[in-house]
C-alpha cells in the first residue's frame, strides 16, 4: 500500500535517550517499562518487547527512535505514550533503531 508524502509527514519520529527501564511482569508478552527523554517534548513512557536482546542496564543512556504522536495506549496497568521503533527479527527478537552518531534529544526524523 502506497502512502502520500503528506501521510508520512504526519508520523512524528524523534530521537530520545533512555533514562530508566524496569521489568513489566503484568504485560502479556515479556516487556520492559521504559522512560525516554525527548528533550523539549519531555519524558515519555513506553512498554517495549525488547527483553530478548537487551538487558535493563545496557538500555540506560542508549539513544532510540520513537513515534511520539500516537494516542496514549493502555497496556495492562501501564499507559504507553510513544512507540519505540525496531526491526523484528526471528523469534520476535527486536533490534532497536538508533542514530549512528549522537543526536539531540527531540531531534525529528525526516
Amino acid at each position: 500500500m502506497e502512502i502520500s508524502w503528506n501521510d508520512f509527514e504526519k508520523v512524528d519520529m524523534r530521537v530520545g535517550t533512555v533514562l530508566a527501564a524496569s521489568d513489566f511482569p503484568e504485560a502479556r508478552n515479556p516487556s520492559y517499562q521504559v522512560q525516554i527523554d525527548f528533550g523539549p517534548l519531555g519524558i515519555k513512557k513506553t512498554s517495549a518487547q525488547i527483553t530478548k536482546r537487551y538487558a535493563i542496564d545496557e538500555l540506560i543512556g542508549k539513544q532510540v527512535i520513537a513515534v511520539v504522536n500516537f494516542p496514549k495506549k493502555q497496556i495492562a496497568n501501564f499507559m504507553s505514550e510513544c512507540l519505540v521503533l525496531g526491526i523484528v527479527g526471528e523469534d520476535k527478537d527486536v533490534i532497536l533503531l538508533q542514530p549512528t552518531a549522537h543526536a539531540q534529544n527531540g531531534d525529528r526524523i525526516l
